[in-house]
């Protein structure tokens, strides 16, 4: 959707790896500057519309209980077909072709594993919490062993805590950690990914003082502790940490506050918490301008920065750092399921794969326990759509992800994200 404020418009799209909202925002960044004050309390609108409207949603909520058996999950008898229901947003106008892009890679998934035996059920949730908690409660009802979705955190929770009494456990699309727990997982590429390997190779590189930026709303909060607590696992510190409003009176302050950490030799490195949709364009132009030079701080993102060639002629970014999955996996997925359905799969499609391709993997060992929590949080993982990855115990998960930069405004692999668990990288 296309929302404009006088000089400038925003286009609101779906991205999980950007945590909210990716948005392009047309003119020059002066312009963005000039406009920053006086779409102020607009840019707040449309951040907490995209807290409800994206993966990232940042709306806390109570962790869902794990019931009885702690959302320890079925077993299964021998040779079972075991229904999976997939709730998705079908009837929410908001959403365009992500729920049938999510459908999709869940039936591709379950094409890519012969004899898993795997019936797949859709249920629309209309984006409504409310109303995914009564269709998790109907799919169950009707012989589902696991719920895959719902999208928004809101829902996932909801849902979750309908079935939790049952021990059915929820894989959602979120990557808001703050619903996580219980027999809720989330399967969003996180903030904790991110953090920690960026922090971990900016420890191996020499780079252990941190200053982090981050705005003022509860996913830059995220992202500040993702990095502080990345840090402290990896030898490194926090030596400054500083938050903005979304205008440039606040922005200017706080980037005065870390340029006195950075010029001081406190800090050796500058790590970014915004996005696209926020004000990263602006923060990569004038913190630099400001005397933060990226000759002598390091600069780092823990959103996914590659995804907007646009933003490569900005001064910040050119050799900075920031995660990304591993692209060869991600362009293979994309080809199967271009081919299998003419179309390229929105960047949220792949979740739907990873979860049904963990079960699968888990089904074609004979496994009676897939549907449990000690299999689905199995050490070693599983081969998702963007490269492995593992479910936690907490309710999170733990992605491969390469470290990029950008040089002569093209991105570069600095260190390629890891094929397996235990190796470097993790």
């Amino acid at each position: 959707m296309d929302l404009s404020f006088g000089c400038f418009k925003i286009n609101v799209s779906y991205d999980a790896d950007t945590f909210g909202p990716a948005s392009y925002i047309g003119g020059s960044i002066f312009t963005m500057l000039n406009c920053f004050s006086k779409a102020r309390k607009a840019i707040r609108g449309i951040l907490t519309a995209g807290a409800v409207l994206s993966l990232a949603a940042c709306d806390v909520t109570t962790l869902p209980s794990g019931g009885s058996d702690g959302g320890s999950g079925p077993n299964l008898k021998s040779g079972e077909t075991v229904q999976i229901a997939l709730l998705i947003p079908q009837s929410d106008p908001n959403t365009g072709n992500i729920p049938q892009s999510l459908e999709n890679a869940a039936r591709l998934a379950i094409a890519e594993i012969p004899g898993a035996n795997i019936e797949l059920k859709v249920y629309d949730t209309a984006g409504r919490a409310g109303t995914a908690a009564a269709q998790a409660q109907r799919a169950v009802d009707e012989g589902a062993k696991l719920i895959l979705g719902p999208l928004f955190g809101e829902a996932a929770n909801a849902a979750a805590v309908a079935v939790a009494d049952e021990g059915v456990n929820v894989l959602s699309f979120s990557n808001n950690t703050t619903i996580a727990g219980g027999n809720l997982f989330v399967l969003g590429s996180t903030f904790d990914s991110a953090a920690e390997r960026l922090v971990s190779y900016g420890a191996r590189n020499g780079k252990k003082n941190i200053a982090v930026l981050y705005q003022n709303n509860i996913a830059g909060q995220l992202g500040r502790n993702a990095i502080q607590g990345a840090a402290t696992r990896n030898g490194g510190q926090v030596v400054a940490a500083e938050g903005y409003d979304l205008n440039t009176e606040s922005l200017t302050a706080a980037i005065g506050r870390v340029k006195s950490a950075t010029s001081g030799g406190n800090a050796d490195s500058l790590y970014l918490t915004d996005s696209w949709d926020g004000g990263l364009s602006v923060v990569l132009q004038l913190a630099p301008e400001q005397g933060v030079s990226p000759a002598s701080t390091q600069y780092a993102g823990i959103t996914r920065w590659d995804v907007r060639s646009d933003g490569f002629k900005l001064p910040g970014i050119e050799g900075a750092w920031f995660a990304i999955p591993d692209n060869a996996s991600t362009a293979a997925f994309e080809q199967r399921y271009a081919a299998r359905y003419g179309a390229q799969p929105h960047a949220l499609a792949g979740l739907a794969f990873d979860g049904v391709a963990a079960v699968g993997a888990l089904l074609k060992k004979g496994r009676n326990d897939a549907l449990t929590r000690s299999a689905l949080t199995q050490g070693a993982g599983f081969q998702g759509a963007s490269g492995v990855f593992r479910l936690l115990n907490n309710g999170t998960n733990q992605r491969a992800m390469g470290v990029a930069t950008v040089r002569n405004q093209q991105v570069v692999i600095l260190d390629p994200a890891p094929r397996s668990f235990g190796g470097a990288g993790f």
